[in-house]
């Protein structure tokens, strides 16, 4: 979880992992660091220039993006193994809410599972678990 615990409001930038149920929007993966996902829920590959704008001035807040940009964004092709396969959980995305938190996502932990920046990390092992279960309609649940 997020190195700020489990928030019910979540601001941009606490650290802090949103409380409550959210669906699964998106899988996104590395296409050079393993195989398409199997899931009926939809699939991109990441590209070299996809971002995730976390700028609550921008039009974009919350979304993917291409970079570079202007605003502040978090480049989603990752030197590191975390975003090798990430879940974007619908989080502060229907409605966007200026300052609300942005890229809030499920994807691999770190050595340690040391605390992500606001996300939900898992081991590969866990992350292909989840996968495997996951369909059209499936949410995540966090709680305190």
């Amino acid at each position: 979880m997020g190195r700020g615990s489990v928030r019910p409001l979540k601001r941009e930038g606490d650290g802090g992992t949103p409380l409550g149920r959210f669906p699964i929007r998106l899988v996104l993966y590395r296409a050079d660091r393993g195989r398409r996902p199997r899931t009926s829920l939809p699939v991109r590959a990441i590209r070299d220039t996809d971002g995730w704008c976390d700028d609550p001035l921008d039009r974009n807040y919350n979304r993917l993006i291409t970079l570079p940009s202007s605003r502040s964004a978090e480049g989603l092709k990752r030197g590191d193994h975390l975003y090798d396969l990430v879940f974007v959980l619908g989080y502060n995305d229907r409605p966007r809410m200026r300052g609300k938190g942005s890229a809030i996502f499920m994807h691999l932990a770190r050595d340690g599972y040391t605390p992500t920046e606001g996300c939900i990390a898992l081991s590969r092992r866990d992350l292909d678990a989840v996968l495997a279960e996951i369909r059209r309609g499936t949410e995540i649940l966090v709680l305190r």
